[in-house]
This record gives C-alpha cells, structure tokens and sequence, in this order.
C-alpha cells in the first residue's frame, strides 16, 4: 500500500495521520499509544475504525496531532484513521459510514457575546 497521509480534525485538535503496512503498532508524537493516552476510553476511541473494519494488527499508524484536549485529539485521530482506511481499501466505506466515523464533528466551541459572562450565562440580574 501507498503511504498516504491524512488529516483528522475536532474542535481545535488537528491530526496528521500516516498509515502503511506492518504489525498494529501505533505512535502519537513519537509516543507509543499507551504512553500518550493513559486512558482507557481514549485508546479505544483511538482503535475504532481499525476494529470495525478488523484491520487491527495489519497497519501501523503515526498520527502527529496538536492543539485542543486529550479527547479532541483522540477523536482527530480516529477521523484520520477512518479515512486513511477507505483511502486504501474503498470497500471499507459502508462499514466505516455505518458506525459513524467518517463524519467530521462540526461542534466547537461557542465565541463569548459582550455583556455576558460567558457564551450565553448572563450576570446575576438585581432588581433592587
């Protein structure tokens, strides 16, 4: 297979993702899996399109992935994940399209508005 490099976007995450041939292992800025994320749920977020698809020990992965939390950035490298798969095998789509992973989350965070406190949280109101 051709080294293709896609990219996996979340709120102000961005993952650069690399996917080739080899035994399942995984890397995220030069660091195994397990040392980046140390959550449990985050892995398998992670994981997800290699398990629907039972791709999982055929591919290596190094995502280079910066800004936003740690979910953000597992759930970028998921998205870039799910389309580096169809990007090697178009017949992964329908699997990969019925469990959701090839939808980008457009959710972001919502701006402050003057005169609030936040997004929509106003100030206490005082009518004396």
């Amino acid at each position: 297979m051709a080294q293709r490099i896609t990219v996996g976007r979340r709120k102000t995450a961005v993952a650069r993702i690399k996917l080739f041939d080899g035994s399942g292992k995984v890397t995220v800025n030069g660091r195994e899996l397990e040392n980046y994320f140390p959550l449990e749920t985050h892995r398998q977020e992670v994981l997800k399109p290699l398990t629907v698809t039972e791709k999982l020990g055929r591919f290596d992965v190094a995502a280079v992935v910066e800004g936003g939390g740690s979910m953000g950035q597992a759930q970028a490298i998921k998205l870039g994940i799910a389309r580096s798969l169809v990007a090697s095998d178009e017949d992964l789509r329908g699997a990969l399209r019925q469990h959701g992973l090839l939808t980008r989350d457009p959710r972001a965070v919502e701006r402050k508005k003057y005169g609030l406190k936040k997004a929509r949280k106003r100030f206490q109101f005082s009518k004396r």
